[in-house]
Order: structure tokens, then sequence, then C-alpha cells
């Protein structure tokens, strides 16, 4: 077991000679969009998961994620040899590839703070020209409005 300071090392180091890889190395198309977010370590630094986002060609196009999956897949075996020599650790970790979720997340937030500030407006809208039930204020009472304890003793006599 490898202590958790030098797995999280190692994990980001197999994150930037990943990236470095794809970038400069691996020739396939498929991965021209592909960038790497994150990478995990297990504690005995056996197998590694590289956690990856496919960016579209255009803003409104979808991202080819089974495309790049079949890349990253078959680039495999050149990746875990670029790790091996770019880590110098005894045993070479064993890659797994996995779509990061992430950006769906921060888009789905994105969207839901959309919502919550139309409906924000739509409330402030509707409140300019709101007028209050009762009293504007309520809980405003005047000195001639509270009992005094002479009051309050003589409706308690009747």
């Amino acid at each position: 077991m490898a202590d958790q300071a030098r797995a999280r090392k190692l994990a980001k180091r197999i994150a930037q000679i990943v990236a470095s890889s794809l970038e400069h190395e691996v020739k396939d198309p498929r991965i021209s969009r592909v960038t790497v977010t994150d990478a995990k370590i297990t504690a005995d630094l056996r197998d590694a998961t590289v956690y990856y986002t496919v960016l579209g060609e255009q803003l409104d196009a979808e991202p080819d994620f089974p495309g790049a999956a079949a890349a990253l897949e078959s680039a495999k075996g050149v990746l875990r040899s670029r790790v091996g020599q770019g880590t110098g650790v005894r045993f070479t970790p064993t890659l797994t590839f996995v779509a990061d979720t992430v950006p769906d997340g921060a888009r789905r937030i994105d969207e839901l703070l959309e919502q919550a500030r139309e409906a924000d407006a739509e409330v402030a809208r509707q409140a300019t020209n709101a007028q209050p039930a009762g009293e504007a204020d309520p809980y405003r009472t005047s000195p001639e409005d509270v009992p005094d304890a002479e009051d309050a003793a003589d409706s308690e006599a009747r």
C-alpha cells in the first residue's frame, strides 16, 4: 500500500502524461477534441482511472463520445507504455477511461439557476404594483394601542 500523497501525485502525473500523449503522439482524429479532466489511482497503484470529456466540433454540435471511447480503447497500449516511461514506477498501472459527467452536471446546474433567476424576476415583476392585504406594517403598534395594567384589571373585573 502506497501512502495517499504518493498516490495523488502519481494520479496527477498520469493525467498529465496521458493528456500530452493524446495531444502530441496519438494521431487518431476521433480524439482530437478529447480533454483529460482527472485521474484516480487505486491504493496499491495497480489500476488508474482516467476521466475525460469530449468537446463538440461546434457549440451546437453533439460530441462524439462513442468514437472517442473507441479511439481511447485502441490507444490504451501506447498510452500505458508512455505512462510507464514517464512515471518510473515498478509496475505500470492499467488504464481505464471513463467519460466525465462533471460538464453535464455543471450544464444542468446552469439551467436550474437560469430557471430560478426567471422565477425571481417574475416574482419581482408581480411585486412592483402589489399592495399589502392589511396595514403596511401589521406589527407596528402605537402607544395608545398598548393596554396598561389598570385597563387590563378593569376588563377582568367586569
